[in-house]
């Protein structure tokens, strides 16, 4: 009893250090940029799903995001390479999005029952979605523009130096980690513009939590990039959901230390409706879009580079519907079969016995007995 006692209070203590522990790591890190509470503050985001358009010249990203946590606001940092405009983006979007990748619905029949079909069980569906003020007097941070757009106050600043930005994020009201200040290096190496954004509900008295109004970023690029350099901060595992919009499929250059980049659709969108998806995609109408887990964020090691793909191949996921292979809606085929064989098994065993019994008797050959031995 003592071992047992013993064995529970060890489950309860570990138990509780692992809450205790997931509740006192902020969540710095999202998929594309880096979340920032207000010290002493949770937020985390739980969904984020991104479409990128890029002719060649330009890129867009739009992205969306959905949070929960106890702040009542949150700066959100994201890096690009060069000056980006901001707007508010059409939610519609990604509802047309959804639809137009949606995975295609058949059905497979099989001959002989399996677990759920008759006489084993029932039939079952087994088919496998305050505003950020301007400049201050810091020389290494320059503010290029401010806006408000819905819930955001955005602020789009330049740095030299990471821990300007962090100077500059604590003037107004926000504390930059020591360790996202040194993943930002790298961006700041590079010349990297950064875009600062405040999140801010529209009730101030409630904290953050639920689905953002999709925000809408613009800017030049020669390249396809999608920044996720800052994901390795994250406390936990990141998935990532990415539409891309380009003349060709893509694919990224490298995993950048997440698990194999999954294809669940490619194909030319041809001629769309008018709406977000056609005012997006321009005269860029294939589409790719692509899943990822990263299990161990902190081995990311870089952004993601997307490439035109050796071919165009079209790819569309299927789900299958397995169903019982009948004759009209309940007769299973392999019933039939059955009652069929034993049927004429049964025939030919009454015909083969009916023969037998209308066959003649043929008398046996008569019986010739020797003449005794010693007699001619």
């Amino acid at each position: 009893m003592t071992r047992t006692r013993a064995r529970a209070l060890l489950t309860a203590l570990l138990l509780i250090g692992i809450q205790v522990t997931w509740i006192a790591v902020p969540a710095y890190a999202c998929g594309c940029g880096a979340m920032i509470p207000r010290t002493g503050h949770q937020v985390t985001v739980t969904a984020e799903t991104s479409a990128i358009a890029w002719d060649g010249r330009t890129e867009q990203i739009v992205m969306r995001l959905s949070l929960t946590g106890d702040s009542k606001d949150a700066a959100w940092i994201m890096p690009v390479p060069h000056r980006a405009t901001a707007e508010l983006g059409d939610p519609a979007l990604f509802s047309a999005l959804t639809e137009e990748t949606a995975p295609a619905h058949r059905t497979r029949h099989h001959f002989w029952p399996r677990g759920d079909d008759w006489p084993f069980g029932g039939d079952t569906d087994t088919s496998g979605d305050a505003a950020l003020p301007g400049a201050t007097a810091d020389p290494g941070v320059h503010v290029v523009g401010r806006q408000r757009l819905g819930p955001f106050d955005v602020a789009r600043l330049t740095a030299t130096d990471p821990t300007a930005l962090a100077d500059w994020l604590k003037d107004n009201g926000f504390k930059l980690p020591a360790r996202l200040e040194n993943a930002l290096r790298p961006y700041v190496d590079q010349g990297w513009e950064y875009v600062a954004i405040r999140l801010a509900p529209a009730d101030d008295a409630k904290p953050l939590a639920g689905q953002l109004d999709p925000l809408h970023l613009t800017f030049a690029s020669d390249r396809l990039v999608y920044p996720m350099r800052l994901s390795q901060l994250a406390a936990s595992a990141q998935h990532l959901n990415l539409y891309v919009l380009a003349a060709h499929r893509m694919e990224p250059r490298s995993a950048i230390g997440g698990s194999t980049p999954k294809v669940t659709f490619a194909g030319d969108l041809g001629t769309l409706p008018p709406g977000p998806l056609a005012e997006l995609a321009g005269d860029t109408r294939y589409l790719t879009a692509i899943d990822q887990d990263f299990w161990r964020p902190q081995e990311i090691g870089g952004d993601h580079e997307l490439r035109r793909a050796a071919h165009d191949t079209p790819y569309r996921e299927v789900v299958y519907k397995d169903e019982l292979l009948t004759v009209g809606p309940d007769l299973p085929v392999w019933l039939l079969t059955v009652l069929g064989a034993l049927t004429a098994g049964v025939s030919a065993a009454l015909l083969r016995a009916r023969a037998h019994r209308r066959r003649p008797i043929v008398p046996p050959p008569p019986v010739t007995v020797p003449p005794p031995l010693g007699r001619p």
